[in-house]
């Protein structure tokens, strides 16, 4: 579990999950890096659950990384993979800040 704090303040929380294999401290401060970047965005975000497996050796993109963060209303939950960590890392967190910001924009177009 790593905490992001900024001036005292607690940021968010950050759990990463890693099944079937050790996820290195390096790849913790990756994930959290990224994380860190989309809280600046969308301050809402309480905690965010990051899980990443391995799946089947048969397929080249087969890196899996799956984030759900916890704010308030609906949490927004993204799956991607590719053949690298870093590489289904950004494309889930990618994902991510477009299904929050889209879901923003319908919250303004309904506002009179």
């Amino acid at each position: 579990m790593i905490i992001l704090s900024e001036l005292g303040k607690l940021i968010m929380e950050v759990i990463v999950q890693s099944l079937g294999f050790k996820a290195g401290a390096e790849l913790e401060n990756y994930v959290a890096e990224k994380l860190g970047k989309l809280d600046k965005r969308i301050p809402e975000v309480v905690r965010a659950n990051v899980m990443l497996f391995i799946g089947p050796e048969s397929q080249p993109d087969n890196k899996h990384c799956e984030i759900r963060l916890e704010m308030p209303g609906n949490d927004p939950f993204v799956k991607k993979n590719g053949t690298t960590w870093e590489l289904a890392i950004v494309e889930a967190v990618d994902a991510l800040e477009n299904i929050v910001r889209k879901s923003k924009d319908k919250l303004q177009d309904r506002r009179p």
